[in-house]
């Protein structure tokens, strides 16, 4: 893909998931836009999909909505409330830790400045860039496993880690596109752009696509 193409490809993308299912964590801050739930969310989501990460961030949101209603419960109820997301031993553990912090350090409040999110032990930058655009509206780019390969797989960039795309993307990608393209390219890669055996012979942007890497499409 061209770089002069990637504004037809967002305006592209704009209409075809229309007919998707939202991610799950961009439903959350939709109600709201609570950063609070944004962030909590994002980590529920982690190695877990979108229907298991809705119904058990709604379930979590029942008993506690704020960090510090969330440290008062124990860490056991937390694990009931979020199972069966991915890991859920380890995020009741380090959800409730995080609310510590936000209570002793931030006055309850989650931080607008990515550096500070990384501070947060499990917070990496997927999870911080989310919070950011999602919660505060501030501009970030959000790459997760989709964005990586899907930019790849265009040829916009090539790049090795999601931690590179997003720098690159942030070196080339139009300023209006930053706060869209996860919730575009997770949508898309979810239904359309399958990390294995992507569907090629019905997608509204073969035609830009250089279907980098891809060996086997349908």
């Amino acid at each position: 893909m061209k770089d002069r193409d990637i504004s037809a490809a967002m305006t592209i993308l704009g209409e075809a998931v229309r007919k998707w299912q939202t991610p799950a964590v961009t439903i959350v801050s939709q109600r709201g836009g609570d950063p609070f739930k944004v962030l909590i969310s994002c980590i529920l989501s982690l190695r877990t999909q979108d229907r298991t990460t809705g119904p058990a961030s709604e379930r979590l949101f029942a008993l506690a909505d704020t960090p510090a209603k969330m440290v008062e419960l124990p860490a056991e109820v937390i694990e009931h409330a979020i199972y069966p997301v991915g890991f859920y031993h380890q995020k009741a553990l380090q959800i409730r830790e995080i609310c510590r912090l936000l209570n002793e350090r931030y006055n309850g409040q989650v931080p607008d400045e990515l550096d500070e999110l990384l501070k947060f032990k499990g917070v990496g930058r997927k999870t911080a860039n989310l919070t950011i655009t999602l919660g505060f509206g501030k501009p970030g780019i959000c790459v997760d496993t989709h964005v990586h390969r899907i930019c790849n797989r265009w040829g916009y960039v090539c790049t090795r880690t999601p931690e590179e795309t997003e720098f690159a993307l942030r070196a080339k990608l139009p300023s209006e596109y930053w706060l869209v393209i996860n919730d575009l390219l997770v949508t898309f890669g979810q239904n359309q752009c399958h990390p294995v055996s992507p569907r090629c012979s019905s997608c509204p942007l073969a035609h830009l696509c250089e279907r980098r890497g891809v060996t086997r499409s349908r």
